[in-house]
């Protein structure tokens, strides 16, 4: 069994990481299934999932994915004039299509994901209304090419060993999570709007049982079951497990901007996706082809990541390192201070 990078902090116990680890794996699996896993008991699972959701450690949340409906997802580095790129940050995380808003390059670069639904939604934000931004000096838009670590199934590497093997086929792994996300679909999905009322439901709370499903969309709960596994299966929407990385120890965190020799970016994708400090890596248009997102505990640890490992991949011949300054948002959920901010009592 792999050492895991992460076993507990000042915040967290063992058990608490290996509850984040057991949702990672099963993230609606229900407690009765958890806690026989894990091997405790199922009011104490309950009681600690209730607890990390409602300080901020992590949140369950259904998470819809654009290219299966036809749309293309974006990176967009965003240079502002001094003192005002916080204010875009935040409000670019207030709009529903923008799911990730990270403020860096000491509080004079916006990075954010767009996920738009439909093209009117992106042309809305990249081709009018961030251009016409005053405070915005210069944009660059990076369309997502393929996904090779981050959202749907692919488990976060941070917390690889944390339980046996045993106790992670218990909860369904497959034991090989690193199956690459392209970036569209040869035949998107058309939504009705019982669809759309039970992907909102799910994106409130990945967790939502079918009788919550069921009322939000109008549907029986049979019928809710059913329309769900069709768009997983379809793989509209995924059920993600965000956690607030500063709550395992992880201070130090950056954008990696790589450029990487063409025949060798499928390979550079699938090696930062095994490592445990990447959270997040993709296949980008423009001059910095990979795009990834680290998570270390000191910039010490940073330094050596990025030079000793990310550096010594074939194929890299450049990396620029940019680190957050502030995250804002993460998946569709605001950040508050080292903490995602998650409204609503928390729910089974």
């Amino acid at each position: 069994m792999t050492a895991p990078v992460v076993s507990e902090s000042a915040d967290m116990s063992p058990e608490d990481v290996r509850l984040l680890r057991a949702l990672q794996i099963g993230p609606r699996a229900s407690f009765a299934s958890i806690a026989a896993a894990l091997g405790a008991s199922e009011g104490a699972v309950r009681r600690r999932y209730h607890r990390l959701r409602s300080e901020g450690v992590l949140r369950v949340a259904g998470i819809v994915d654009p290219g299966a409906l036809g749309q293309t997802r974006w990176l967009v580095r965003l240079r502002c004039r001094p003192g005002s790129a916080a204010a875009i940050a935040e409000a670019l995380a207030k709009r529903d299509d923008v799911s990730w808003v990270a403020l860096g390059a000491a509080g004079a670069e916006v990075t954010c994901a767009v996920r738009s639904r439909t093209r009117e939604q992106r042309e809305d934000l990249l081709g009018r209304r961030l251009p016409s931004t005053a405070a915005v000096l210069d944009i660059r838009p990076a369309a997502m090419l393929r996904q090779f670590v981050g959202g749907r199934g692919h488990y976060w590497a941070a917390l690889r060993g944390v339980l046996t093997g045993r106790e992670e086929a218990a909860l369904g792994s497959t034991g090989n999570p690193f199956a690459e996300t392209r970036a569209g679909a040869a035949d998107p999905v058309e939504l009705s709007t019982s669809d759309e009322r039970l992907l909102a439901a799910l994106a409130a709370d990945g967790r939502a049982g079918f009788v919550e499903l069921a009322a939000a969309a109008d549907l029986t709960p049979g019928r809710a079951a059913r329309r769900l596994h069709a768009l997983v299966e379809r793989r509209v929407v995924h059920v993600d497990v965000e956690i607030a990385a500063a709550a395992l120890g992880l201070h130090a965190r950056a954008n990696l901007w790589l450029r990487v020799h063409p025949s060798a970016v499928r390979d550079v994708g699938r090696a930062l996706a095994r490592e445990p400090e990447v959270g997040f890596a993709a296949a980008v248009s423009g001059p910095h082809n990979l795009h990834a997102v680290a998570h270390c505990r000191t910039f010490d640890d940073l330094f050596e990541f990025t030079t000793d490992r990310i550096g010594a991949l074939p194929g890299v011949q450049d990396l620029e390192v940019s680190p957050f300054l502030r995250h804002v948002k993460q998946a569709g959920t605001l950040v508050d201070g080292d903490r995602l901010a998650v409204p609503g009592a928390p729910r089974g």
